[in-house]
C-alpha cells in the first residue's frame, strides 16, 4: 500500500469513528436514552435545511440540520480516493449503510430511525462525490484538494438553494384573512351579527373591522360554521367595560371543546383582554361557538392554508 493510500485510509477510519460517536453517543444520547422504538419511514421535511438568516442567529437544531448534510461530504471524497467506484454503486452502498446506522440507533434507544436524516446524509455524500469528480483531475494533490473543496462548496450552496426552493414550494402557508359574515345560530338561521359599534375593554378602544356577534336579549346563543377546506379560525373576544363580568365563551370542533374563556378570567387578568383565539380546523369539521352573558366576539374569520404559488 502506498504512503498516500495509507494516509487516506487512516483519515477515513478516524473520521468514521468520529461520525459514529456523534451518531450514537453525542448530545446526551446515552444518559437520555428513549424508552420506546421510534421509526419515521415517510419523508416530510428533509428539504428543510437552515436558511442563511437562521445561521446568522443559529440554534443548536440549526447546527444539527446543517451538520446532517455537511458532515457526510468527506465520505464522498475519501471513499472514491480509496476505491474505484461509480456514483450509482457508491450512493447505493452509502444509503444502505446509513439505513443500517439509523436502524441500530432506534433499536438501541440511542436515537430514532428517521428517513429524513438518511436522505440529507446521502445528499451530503453525493455533494462530496461530485466535488471529487470535479476536483481530482490532475496529479497535483494539493491542487486537487483545493479544487475539490471549492467544488464541494459550490455544489453544497446549489443543493442548499434547491432544497430551499423545494421546501418553499411544498409547504403550505396561511393565506389572507377572510371574514365570516354569516354564522348559523341555534335555530339554524343565518346570522350576520350585530352592528359593529366601538367599545372599550380593559380601557382599550376596540373598533371591529369586519363583524361582531353577541346575544342581546338572550342568556345563551350558539353559532355554527362548517368549511370544506382546512383553515385557521380566528376571533377576538371579551366583555365590554361598564358591564358586569357575567359571561363566557366556548369553542368546539366536532363536539370537542378546544377553547374556553370567561368573565371571571377577564376580571382576574384584565391585561390579557381583549383576547384572540386561533384554532386550526380540519376540512369539513363543524365549528361551534357558544356565547353566554355579556361576552362579545368580533372580527370572526379564517385563513386558508395554501401554497405560495396558488
Amino acid at each position: 500500500m502506498s504512503q498516500q493510500r495509507k494516509i487516506i485510509s487512516t483519515i477515513t477510519i478516524f473520521y468514521t469513528i468520529l461520525i459514529l460517536y456523534f451518531l450514537f453517543f453525542a448530545f446526551g444520547r446515552v444518559g437520555g436514552a428513549a424508552e420506546r422504538y421510534t421509526f419515521i419511514f415517510l419523508p416530510d421535511n428533509f428539504f428543510k435545511l437552515p436558511s442563511i438568516s437562521d445561521l446568522l442567529h443559529p440554534t443548536l437544531m440549526d447546527f444539527v440540520g446543517f451538520g446532517n448534510i455537511a458532515a457526510f461530504i468527506p465520505f464522498g471524497i475519501l471513499i472514491p480516493l480509496l476505491y474505484r467506484i461509480t456514483f450509482i454503486r457508491f450512493i447505493t452502498l452509502f444509503i444502505l449503510s446509513i439505513l443500517v446506522m439509523e436502524t441500530i440507533q432506534a433499536l438501541t434507544f440511542l436515537g430514532s430511525f428517521d428517513v429524513n436524516d438518511a436522505i440529507i446524509n446521502s445528499l451530503g455524500a453525493a455533494v462530496g462525490y461530485g466535488g471529487y469528480k470535479l476536483g481530482f483531475r490532475t496529479k497535483n494533490i494539493w491542487g486537487n484538494i483545493a479544487a475539490a473543496g471549492i467544488s464541494c462548496m459550490v455544489l453544497l450552496i446549489g443543493v442548499w438553494g434547491l432544497c430551499g426552493i423545494v421546501d418553499k414550494a411544498s409547504t403550505k402557508e396561511e393565506g389572507p384573512f377572510v371574514a365570516i359574515n354569516e354564522l348559523k345560530d341555534s335555530s339554524g338561521n343565518s346570522s350576520t351579527g350585530e352592528k359593529t359599534n366601538s367599545f372599550k375593554i380593559s380601557g382599550q378602544n376596540v373598533t371591529p373591522r369586519y363583524n361582531m356577534y353577541g346575544i342581546e336579549g338572550k342568556n345563551i346563543e350558539t353559532y355554527m360554521y362548517t368549511y370544506k377546506e382546512k383553515f385557521i379560525f380566528y376571533l377576538y373576544y371579551g366583555i365590554p367595560d361598564q358591564t358586569d363580568y357575567f359571561g363566557n365563551i366556548r369553542v368546539s370542533v366536532d363536539g370537542r371543546e378546544v377553547m374556553t374563556g370567561s368573565g371571571e378570567d377577564q376580571h382576574r387578568y384584565p391585561e390579557l383582554f381583549p383576547a384572540m383565539c386561533e384554532i386550526p380546523v380540519e376540512a369539513g369539521s363543524q365549528l361551534t361557538i357558544t356565547i353566554e352573558g355579556n361576552e362579545k366576539i368580533w372580527d370572526v374569520g379564517y385563513r386558508k392554508m395554501k401554497y405560495f404559488w396558488n
